[in-house]
């Protein structure tokens, strides 16, 4: 398997022909480069920001270095750096700065960037200049003797005036240069593991995404939900009215016309508006019924229990909740009321409501026979799925013979009353 980082290189015996010691000492010198670069940006911002703009600019200087750091750890890791920063909310700037100001992961970037521009990048400045300088300008040392003529000082220290001490120099560089090579790549390895330790998302920043994911879940569950109403609202005030104004009409001219065909041909024509007229009342009911939007969960589901085909005796008390949490307790309680009269052979059911502050609870029971399988098509996987997005849960037990219990519960607090 291919080495991922300069530290599982160093072990293998190819380390020296590869390209992990180059790709050390580059990572090394573009920190070092990247870093005084930051060095001068903090100083210009500690020396010209704005008390209100200081910080803006703080947090902008650290997300941007880190980015850039993110990218030029592909030198020494090739693992994935992901970027630990969920999409705001919002476009524009405002909303950018109030998503990071917001997120852990700006603040870990603006210390790391900090750390960086003050201390990191000299120290990587001086390991590239005593890991590999040392060896280079010793193995120079003839060639620079040679431009000289009469006499070198080797790092500052030796003099050297002959051929015979600048070879041994080079010799003495070419047998250090494999060790710094190796000194490099440790180096390297280590300053990856901080930038990655600091910058890229571990299991903290998953769950960030993941928290994420069910936020952008749950709005669109309530974009669903007010589309949903929309329609309703242009069915009844739309389709609707010209369906009733039709009827009239019809009833109109069958009264005024004569017996006979034509007035035949009017009652048939009146009988089926009436019965779309049904059709169309009962589809906009199915979408989202204008009692729930209007008096709540509570009178809904009492609406529903009546025009249930098994009578039901309810207990409901509850205040309004939040539209996206009624709508998915009523279409509950109403898939679960169908499956009662279609499946259970139920004389009688029972629908219980309450919310206790925290989480709205729901449990419809019948004395049928038992058996159901909520995987078995009754229409209930969807609801979960619903529920899923309010970090709702939905449980049936139906042992055979009887009873069937089915309960909703949604942790979410009541918007109002």
């Amino acid at each position: 398997m291919e080495p991922r980082t300069p530290w599982q290189a160093l072990t293998r015996a190819d380390y020296l022909r590869g390209a992990w010691p180059w790709r050390s000492a580059g990572y090394l010198a573009s920190g070092a480069v990247a870093g005084a670069v930051l060095a001068a940006a903090l100083l210009v911002l500690a020396a010209f920001s704005l008390v209100l703009a200081g910080l803006p600019l703080l947090v902008l200087t650290g997300v941007t270095f880190a980015r850039v750091e993110r990218r030029r750890l592909a030198l020494a890791d090739t693992a994935p750096a992901a970027d630990p920063h969920r999409v705001p909310d919002e476009p524009g700037l405002a909303a950018w700065l109030r998503t990071r100001i917001r997120e852990q992961a700006t603040w870990r970037e603006l210390a790391y960037a900090l750390l960086a521009g003050l201390l990191l990048w000299p120290l990587e400045l001086l390991a590239l200049t005593l890991a590999l300088g040392a060896p280079l300008a010793l193995l120079a040392t003839p060639v620079l003797l040679a431009a000289d003529g009469s006499e070198i000082r080797v790092l500052k220290g030796p003099l050297v005036t002959g051929y015979p001490a600048a070879g041994a120099a080079a010799l003495c560089g070419l047998l250090a240069l494999p060790v710094a090579l190796y000194v490099l790549g440790a180096l390297a390895g280590g300053r990856a593991a901080l930038a990655r330790a600091v910058l890229v998302p571990r299991d903290g920043g998953l769950r960030d995404r993941i928290g994420e994911v069910t936020r952008s879940r749950a709005r669109l569950v309530a974009a669903f939900e007010a589309e949903r109403r929309r329609i309703e609202r242009d069915l009844h005030d739309g389709a609707q009215q010209r369906l009733v104004a039709l009827t009239m009409a019809l009833g109109l001219a069958r009264l005024d016309a004569p017996p006979g065909p034509l007035a035949d041909q009017l009652a048939r024509a009146q009988e089926e508006a009436c019965r779309a007229l049904a059709e169309l009342r009962e589809l906009i009911h199915g979408i989202h019924p204008q009692v729930l939007a209007d008096y709540g969960l509570g009178t809904a589901l009492a609406d529903a229990a009546d025009r249930s085909a098994v009578p039901v005796d309810t207990t409901v008390e509850l205040p309004r909740l939040p539209p996206p949490v009624e709508s998915a307790a009523y279409f509950a309680a109403c898939e679960a009321l169908a499956n009662v009269a279609r499946h259970s052979g139920a004389d009688r059911a029972r629908l219980t409501a309450q919310h206790t502050g925290t989480r709205l609870r729901l449990e419809v029971a019948d004395d049928g026979r038992g058996g159901a399988d909520p995987a078995g098509g009754t229409g209930l996987t969807g609801l979960a799925d619903r529920l899923a997005v309010l970090d709702g849960t939905l449980t049936v037990a139906s042992p055979t013979g009887g009873p069937t219990v089915l309960r909703v519960e949604i942790p979410r607090r009541a918007a109002c009353g």
